[in-house]
This record gives C-alpha cells, sequence and structure tokens, in this order.
C-alpha cells in the first residue's frame, strides 16, 4: 500500500448515487459520492465563529479523579471497561499470520489521529514533487528532526528519491481550508503531469533549501537530510520503506495563527489529522490537563498510596 495518504477512489467502490447539483467532473466521482451523499453539508459555522476559526474548550474528563485510583473509580471508565470483561471481548491479529493488507489498514485505521507531513522535494535534475505521508512525526528538539517513511513499492516513491539525491525537502502542514488541494496532489500522475498544479498550489521560495514550500500552509519547515534508515523485511530480505529523517534548518509561521505567547494556536491553525481509509479529523473540542508535578504533588501522592496499602 503506499504510505502517500490520499490516493483518490484507490479502496472505494464507485456509485452513482451522486448527490444531485454536482459536477462531478471537478472531483472524482467516486470520493464525491462516498463521501457526500447522504451527509450533511459542510457548514462552515462549525469551525467558524465571526470570522475567526476557534476550537470550543471543554471541561477535562472525569475531573474528581484522585492519584491511585483505577479507571473503574470513574462511571466513563466503568462504562468504558465494560468492552473488556472478558477473552472474547477481544480480536488477536498476529502479525506473521494476517496479509500484509490487513495489518496496515488495521495500523492506519486504530494509530490515530496522525499528523499528515505534505512534503515539498526536487529530483536531481530540478523536477519539483509534492505529495502527502501519513507515517510522519517529530523526533527531537536537539537536535531538531523530524522523519517521515515511505513504503518502496511498487516502486522507490519519487519523493524518497529527490531527498536521498538532493539531500533537502519541505515539510508543509495542512490546514482545513486547503485539505481539497493536498488531497489531489496524492493522484498517481504521470511523469509530464505535475502535481503542483493538479492541486492548484502556489510555490513559495525557501531560505535554506532549493525545493519550495507551500505558500497556503501556514505552518511549513525546511529540511536537510539528516540520516535515513531502510526497513528490511525480516522474513523476506526485502527492503520494504525508507525512513527519511530530516533536520530542521527554518520554521516558517504565519503570524495571524500565532497565540499571545507566539505559538501556533490549535484553532487559528485549523491543522487536520489522518484518520483510517480515506477519512480525516478536524479538532473542534479541546480540553486543558495539568501536567502532575513530584514537587507538588508528590507528598500527596505518596501519602495516598500508603493508605491504599493499608486498606489492602
Amino acid at each position: 500500500m503506499p504510505t502517500s495518504t490520499m490516493k483518490s477512489g484507490s479502496n472505494l467502490e464507485t456509485s452513482t448515487n451522486t448527490p444531485p447539483g454536482l459536477d462531478t467532473t471537478n472531483y472524482h466521482e467516486a470520493l464525491v459520492a462516498n463521501c457526500l451523499d447522504g451527509l450533511p453539508p459542510f457548514e462552515e459555522s462549525s469551525y467558524n465563529t465571526n470570522g475567526e476559526p476557534a476550537i470550543k474548550y471543554i471541561q477535562p474528563p472525569n475531573p474528581g479523579w484522585k492519584f491511585g485510583e483505577s479507571v473503574e473509580s470513574t462511571e466513563l471508565g466503568r462504562k468504558w471497561m465494560e468492552g473488556a470483561k472478558f477473552e472474547d471481548d477481544w480480536e488477536h491479529f498476529d502479525a506473521e499470520k494476517e496479509e500484509n493488507r490487513k495489518i496496515y489498514t488495521l495500523m492506519i485505521s486504530g494509530i490515530q489521529p496522525r499528523p499528515i507531513a505534505f512534503v515539498s522535494s526536487v529530483s536531481a535534475t530540478g523536477e519539483e514533487n509534492i505529495a502527502p505521508f501519513s507515517f510522519f512525526q517529530a523526533l527531537s528538539p536537539s537536535p531538531p528532526l523530524i522523519m517521515i517513511s515511505a513504503l518502496n513499492a511498487p516502486r522507490v516513491k519519487d519523493t524518497s528519491a529527490n531527498i536521498q539525491a538532493t539531500k533537502e525537502f519541505t515539510v508543509n502542514i495542512i490546514s482545513l481550508p486547503w485539505i481539497v488541494q493536498a488531497n489531489a496532489a496524492s493522484i498517481d500522475a504521470p511523469v509530464h503531469i505535475s502535481e503542483w498544479e493538479v492541486a492548484g498550489l502556489t510555490k513559495e521560495p525557501s531560505t535554506h533549501v532549493r525545493a519550495p514550500r507551500v505558500k497556503e500552509s501556514a505552518f511549513s519547515i525546511e529540511c536537510t537530510l539528516f540520516d535515513k534508515y531502510d526497513i528490511v523485511h525480516p522474513d523476506t530480505g526485502v527492503n520494504t520503506s525508507t525512513i527519511t529523517f530530516g533536520l530542521i534548518k527554518c520554521i516558517h509561521v504565519r503570524k495571524d495563527v500565532l497565540n499571545a505567547r507566539g505559538l501556533p494556536d490549535p484553532a487559528k491553525l485549523q491543522s487536520v489529522s489522518r484518520l483510517g481509509d480515506i477519512s480525516y479529523g478536524l479538532t473542534t473540542e479541546a480540553f486543558r490537563l495539568p501536567r502532575p508535578s513530584w514537587a507538588s504533588d508528590g507528598e500527596t501522592i505518596e501519602k495516598i498510596l500508603e493508605e491504599r496499602k493499608k486498606a489492602e
């Protein structure tokens, strides 16, 4: 399966139930039918208040919980654990026995939400490429490192080949207003077709690398190749994928998505997350949890645990 996250129509059943009034020539017919038919329309008010994007902050769950108490000590926890009482409540998937596609679909559906890396790269001959990847994460603050992973089947991805050839790339965080353009860039276009043109996105010159960043992205990262690691299947010996480690050289952030502390505000950034199959997520609710500190909470925790031991 491609690591590129958004292959339109790759696992969709073609449907003729296209919502009325839609010109399917503007978008893949199967995608339109499967994603829109029977669902309520997107409403700008669902993420936008008085012209300003907003996240609804709610109280954290189980505010009455105390250190040392089990999950079942709360009503929400008791309901959650109802589905984990008996052995028959579980399904077990042996990775050595299941088909690779089954494990793949379990991974992308269960390990969620995931950030999306929208990667811009340039080949040794100057050809520009852009593609989304859902196997992406921050790795280290010092030195500042990120990683992306790309499958090498049925062939080595252009992104991986370009980065290995030129030793540089950019990662651009995708926000809600241009997710459909980013999705379009995942198309399996022939060599003579530019994904940039298909997506209708704008190239913005980078300051440290040749690969352009995406002007529409409010948070872009310029990287040079720090290292790479080829994943070799332990049974077949086949090089199945390549992990690319990027050393961050520069971060570009739009001022209008920053909060009072000078950091990206999730309500304003509107970043889109990767879920399972062709599903994506937008954070519309958030809550804050104070991080426990032994300096302030340690004495109380020790007393609670000691009392529990005596009670047992």
